[in-house]
């Protein structure tokens, strides 16, 4: 599928529809699968039996060296490099604002087509860097604990936009071979995660494609293990990720009742916890992941107990696993607090004993409003501000 066949369909879900007009002009071709770039460069009139070629020589520019500019692909001739300047662009998100927390932990606002912006975090650690991207503008589950979540969805993300959060970030850290960087040093970025702005299951499409470029060995080359979706539970699209894309699968989990997690993430009332797991124990089996990751935000006196513990252990028995343990983020009008840390440790001593690895993430990046479940895009903030949150109301 082209860019200008996925920015000109209907996008709709839960009654929201997002009519989106088809790009005019030169066609972008950060985004495309390899399949998709060769139809669209012999439409232009690259000859067929060129077009693997071509595919191949374009994806290693712009994937491996990070050219943003046809003329400096000297491997092509110079009439062609014209042809392509005519016909495509190579354009990716643009940095609005950029702020670095004290841990070094990296915020950048983006804007996107149509004058919209989006989240994305890139977390430093030893040997390794982490880039958090979002799938979509907004969302439309509304965890009642996330920042996100009470923004409204606004459209889902191109698979360009998508993608085109790794290369800004690798722009940013000076990550290509052209800037210097030997490839025998650790990567600056090398994981990604889908755990910032939106619900990745419901931009499946996009999603997919923008994780098989960033997996192709000839360009970005990240492993299937070095990429994590995070999911709230899109049951039917599970299956679809373990074959379709095969990356490593994070549960947004957080409650061990139906009752609290109804509230806490409203999708339980169309999938619960019991079609949830029974859909989750064969992801390892066809995706090849060596186990699934729950998220569990940590919430004061609602789903932090030694009793909440002990039923996580049961809930997920035979299911290869880990479970995150996330202090919650505060954020501006929240209606919760975080859980005592002595309690936290308690919680994560009962998952331990229970033979399950249970680590307590470190907050990172909470100085920028850039830690899980804060981010939320500039123009969203703005808006509105001046309004006043709702409690939510967990026991009623």
């Amino acid at each position: 599928m082209t860019e200008e066949t996925q920015t000109s369909k209907i996008l709709t879900h839960n009654f929201v529809t997002v009519p989106r007009k088809a790009p005019e002009g030169p066609l972008n071709i950060v985004g495309l699968t390899r399949s998709s770039l060769r139809k669209a460069l012999i439409e232009s009139g690259t000859p067929e039996k060129q077009a693997n070629m071509r595919v191949g020589q374009i994806w290693q520019w712009i994937y491996e060296k990070g050219e943003r500019d046809f003329s400096n692909m000297t491997n092509l001739a110079k009439p062609y490099r014209m042809a392509l300047q005519e016909n495509f662009v190579i354009s990716v998100p643009q940095i609005i604002s950029k702020n670095i927390s004290q841990d070094g932990t990296r915020k950048y606002l983006l804007r996107i087509d149509g004058e919209h912006e989006v989240e994305t975090v890139y977390i430093p650690e030893e040997n390794r860097g982490t880039l958090c991207i979002s799938s979509q503008v907004g969302c439309t589950l509304t965890c009642s604990f996330c920042h996100t979540g009470t923004q409204r969805l606004v459209r889902n993300l191109t698979s360009s936009e998508i993608v085109g959060q790794i290369l800004v970030a690798r722009d940013d850290l000076g990550e290509w071979p052209t800037q210097g960087i030997p490839k025998t040093e650790p990567r600056l970025l090398s994981n990604v995660v889908l755990m910032g702005m939106g619900e990745p299951l419901y931009n499946f499409d996009n999603v997919r494609d923008a994780m098989k470029i960033a997996m192709d060995p000839e360009g970005i080359a990240l492993s299937r293990r070095r990429i994590t979706l995070s999911t709230s539970g899109v049951v039917p699209e599970i299956a679809k990720t373990a074959e379709e894309i095969g990356c490593q699968l994070a549960i947004s989990f957080h409650a061990t009742t139906d009752e609290i997690r109804d509230k806490l993430v409203p999708i339980n009332k169309k999938w619960n916890i019991s079609n949830l797991l029974e859909t989750l124990k064969n992801y390892p089996k066809v995706s090849n992941s060596e186990r699934i990751t729950f998220e569990y935000v940590m919430l004061k006196n609602i789903n932090d107990s030694d009793e909440d513990a002990r039923r996580l252990v049961k809930l997920i028995k035979g299911i290869p696993a880990k479970i995150n343990l996330i202090p919650f983020n505060e954020w501006p009008g929240s209606p919760f607090e975080r859980s005592d840390w002595k309690q936290i440790e308690s919680f994560a001593e009962i998952i331990y004993r229970a033979g399950y690895a249970s680590p307590i993430r470190t907050p990172r990046g909470e100085d920028i409003m850039a830690a899980c479940g804060q981010l939320k895009s500039a123009t969203e903030k703005e808006r509105k501000s001046k309004r006043t949150s709702v409690p939510v109301d967990l026991n009623g």
